[in-house]
């Protein structure tokens, strides 16, 4: 029974209904702590290191802290997700993927009970989530890609896309259309979180928590795995 719970959460990591709803869940967490939590990229971390930068040489430390510590944070969720992977890897009841989705879970509701006095600690969180599901979710139906920042998802689309044109090959084409299909989700997500923000304040983190938890449900069903797809 275990295993087969296993089996199924690697399957289901990497199935598209999965990273739907870890996608919006992404562009959600993006906007929440920009528009909630002090203007602080939560995914993306390049934002937040080029603020670093120009508040470095200004001198402005109170600033250059509010953009160091998500950065930091995120480094450690990267680190947390692999020791996960790594001492939980022959769990037989919980994959360690399930695992990182209900630290996260867990993390993200936290932070909804933060009051906006405790900003860095709520993007610091945040960050640390994040990174934690940048470093399990880095594929869909066997190809690379990240379910909380697009730059590299464009890129990768861009790329199919002109293949698929230029050779006529359809499985380039729909390799295409799941980058696109995922950079789509991710802004909607962002517009959802958004639009949120205004009734529900900072509580709008828990819509992430409720749209992670379908992505954790979907986890413990089995799915035939695609050739090609590797665990």
């Amino acid at each position: 029974m275990g295993q087969s719970v296993s089996q199924g959460a690697r399957q289901m990591s990497e199935a598209f209904r999965t990273v739907l709803f870890l996608s919006l869940s992404g562009g959600l967490q993006d906007a929440y702590t920009y528009l909630g939590r002090g203007s602080v990229f939560a995914n993306a971390q390049t934002g937040n290191i080029v603020f670093m930068g120009q508040s470095f040489f200004t001198g402005d430390w109170a600033r250059f802290l509010h953009y160091l510590v998500p950065v930091l944070a995120f480094a450690l969720g990267v680190a947390a997700a692999e020791l996960i992977r790594v001492f939980c890897k022959e769990n037989r009841r919980l994959h360690w993927r399930q695992l990182v989705l209900l630290v996260e879970i867990v993390l993200l509701f936290g932070v909804g009970f933060l009051p906006e006095a405790w900003n860095l600690a709520a993007n610091a969180l945040v960050s640390f989530a994040c990174a934690m599901q940048v470093q399990a979710f880095r594929k869909v139906h066997g190809y690379p890609f990240a379910s909380t920042m697009c730059i590299g998802n464009l890129r990768s689309g861009m790329d199919s896309l002109v293949t698929g044109l230029r050779l006529h090959d359809g499985s380039a084409l729909r390799k295409s259309g799941h980058y696109f299909a995922v950079i789509l989700l991710f802004a909607l997500g962002a517009g959802v979180g958004a639009q949120c923000m205004a009734p529900f304040g900072l509580h709008t983190i828990w819509i992430s928590c409720a749209l992670l938890c379908i992505s954790l449900c979907l986890m413990f069903r089995k799915e035939t795995t695609r050739p090609g797809e590797t665990n």
